[in-house]
């Protein structure tokens, strides 16, 4: 039985040189985008297999290919179009894909990733063009380990799933959001290293709560309501127990779900299978990396904070409870720390009096510590509660007024300003905006990607809170350890480690700049792996006695790159294969 793929297996030659056993040649072998080589096939190749005559005569090197996809990706006069054309390479040439956007990583990750992705998601059934991943919906979950078998990788280790139920800003999104399944494992290859052959994106089309997506006579997903209540429960354990008896190595991503079902989900399943929720955890660590580097950047410490979330929704929980993690680190009481830390949804500051959601409880404020304050609304929590860092997490674009922001900036000299909501409409105020009304003294970054901004002779740099900075590398040492679990010291490791990398290689700014994110993303994956040995959760034998500088070479050496590797022929190779 194939170890990688029923098509290919990688193996080594007596010098120890990778090759790949092609299991299939011919025409089938051009439509296979993890093995097509397109122009550079070499003569041998073309002779050895089947592909005389299919393909033009002149060979291309991999350089050369992507100098003239590089120039056609410059062609698409849109963001949208662009993205278009990035998924047909993919769908056409997975190496020469992740070899041009390992190249242009800073130009392209908002194309195949946020803000651009919002777009594709909402038009994906109009761009639908090639299958990619897998679609488990209500009309065949009973049959899961059938679809599953029917997925040609043997060995997958990294699953990003979503049911699409409250995708970044924009909510409900069908069978849409497939394509952010799509390209968040585009950046587990190029940013985390995880090879294109060992994942696996997943929609869970349980249904859509939008009649106008109901009656699109183009949708391509589930025209019924959505899955709810023990309906919704039995179809999730339907697709895990599948994904644990054909992938028992793998990691999954728990994506884009609605508030209620992302905390439901994550707590049924995070012992069950090794699993997160970036949603949660991702954007709760980033966000703390992002603080702990501004209060470095004010001389303070996180525990002489008082801090501000405005958004109660999956990502500010998770922040919300990134933020206390990292003041319990820094020797505050759960008293002090629940008088610092603020979380406000669309009524206002969540108290210990006030009727709620349960997942919210914990995130909400003891009653008496606010009982004499003239008001619960935003701009009353920030002036008497003497807030010094704002964090957005709203959805809401423009929240964050001039008096807000004006108020927040008067508590402190250098007050901390994080609109992080996506997509870029939804921001909860622009970075220029936010620098005017504190006369440039605000420490700024964005969810979205916004330009440096010049105020009164000083550039001011804005950094970038993307969870591409934690969930890569997370995810990475998570499959190299086979952790039992994702634990929550393993996440704060995350955020730790991005906070001390950007303090080393990127002094003076937030986050460090999107080219630097596969240096990131392997600082991540030690503290991370590290942390997971010193859990008792690392199941790999060969990582649980390295030391540090041994356990980095062992994910330097696992680490995937784009390169073609020399094609043979395995013996039971067949032109008929599909």
């Amino acid at each position: 039985m194939a170890r990688i793929s029923r098509y290919y297996d990688v193996n080594r030659d007596e010098d120890g040189h990778r090759y790949i056993d092609v299991k299939v040649t011919g025409f089938p072998l051009l439509h296979l985008p993890l093995l097509n080589k397109a122009t550079a096939f070499t003569d041998g190749e073309r002779q050895r297999l089947g592909l005389e005559g299919l393909l033009p005569p002149g060979v291309s090197s991999l350089d050369e290919q992507k100098h003239r996809s590089y120039l056609r990706f410059r062609q698409q006069s849109s963001p949208l179009e662009k993205h278009a054309y990035l998924r047909a390479l993919q769908d056409q040439n997975e190496i020469l894909y992740f070899a041009m956007l390992e190249d242009h990583l800073e130009e392209m990750l908002p194309i195949i990733y946020t803000p651009t992705v919002g777009e594709a998601v909402q038009q994906f059934s109009r761009l639908y063009r090639s299958p990619r991943g897998l679609a488990v919906s209500t009309r065949n979950v009973l049959r899961a380990p059938q679809l599953l078998q029917n997925v040609h990788q043997e060995d997958v280790r990294m699953i990003v799933a979503t049911d699409s139920s409250a995708i970044l800003g924009i909510g409900d999104q069908g069978f849409g959001g497939m394509a952010i399944s799509i390209g968040k494992l585009s950046l587990y290859t190029v940013a985390g290293g995880v090879g294109p052959d060992k994942t696996l994106p997943v929609e869970l089309d349980v249904g859509t709560n939008r009649q106008d997506l109901i009656e699109d006579p183009l949708y391509i997903g589930e025209r019924h309501a959505r899955l709810t209540g023990k309906a919704y429960d039995d179809f999730i354990d339907a697709f895990v127990r599948a994904v644990q008896d054909r992938y028992p190595k793998a990691i999954i991503q728990w994506e884009d779900f609605s508030k209620d079902a992302a905390f439901h989900v994550l707590e049924r399943y995070r012992k069950v299978v090794p699993s997160f929720n970036d949603d949660i955890q991702g954007t709760g660590a980033v966000t703390l990396a992002g603080v702990l580097r501004a209060c470095a950047l004010k001389g303070e410490a996180l525990r002489d904070q008082v801090v501000a979330i405005h958004g109660a929704g999956a990502g500010g929980a998770g922040v919300a409870a990134a933020i206390r993690e990292g003041m319990r680190r820094e020797g505050l009481t759960e008293d002090e720390i629940a008088a610092r830390v603020f979380v406000l949804d669309s009524r206002g500051l969540l108290t210990s009096d006030r009727a709620m959601e349960d997942y919210k409880r914990p995130l909400a404020t003891p009653a008496a510590v606010a009982a004499a304050w003239s008001g619960k609304d935003l701009l009353s929590v920030v002036r008497e509660g003497r807030v010094t860092v704002l964090l957005g997490l709203s959805g809401q674009g423009g929240i964050f007024s001039e008096p807000v922001v004006r108020a927040v900036g008067a508590n402190t000299e250098r007050p901390v300003v994080f609109p992080l909501s996506n997509p870029t409409a939804n921001t909860e105020a622009l970075p220029e905006d936010v620098l005017r009304w504190t006369e440039g003294r605000a420490i700024v970054a964005t969810g979205s990607p916004f330009p440096d901004v010049e105020w009164d002779g000083v550039n001011h740099q804005i950094g970038q809170g993307n969870n591409a900075f934690i969930f890569p590398g997370l995810g990475f040492a998570a499959v190299l350890t086979r952790a039992a679990e994702i634990t929550d010291a393993m996440v704060t490791a995350a955020a730790y480690a991005l906070a001390e990398y950007t303090a080393q290689a990127w002094p003076g700014r937030t986050y460090p700049p999107t080219r630097a994110l596969r240096a990131a993303s392997r600082r991540v994956a030690l503290r991370v792996a590290r942390q997971a040995i010193e859990d008792g959760v690392a199941r790999e034998e060969k990582v649980r006695h390295l030391d540090d500088a041994g356990l980095e070479a062992f994910i330097e050496r696992r680490f995937w790159l784009p390169k073609y590797l020399p094609y043979r022929t395995a013996p039971d190779a067949s032109p008929d294969a599909t």
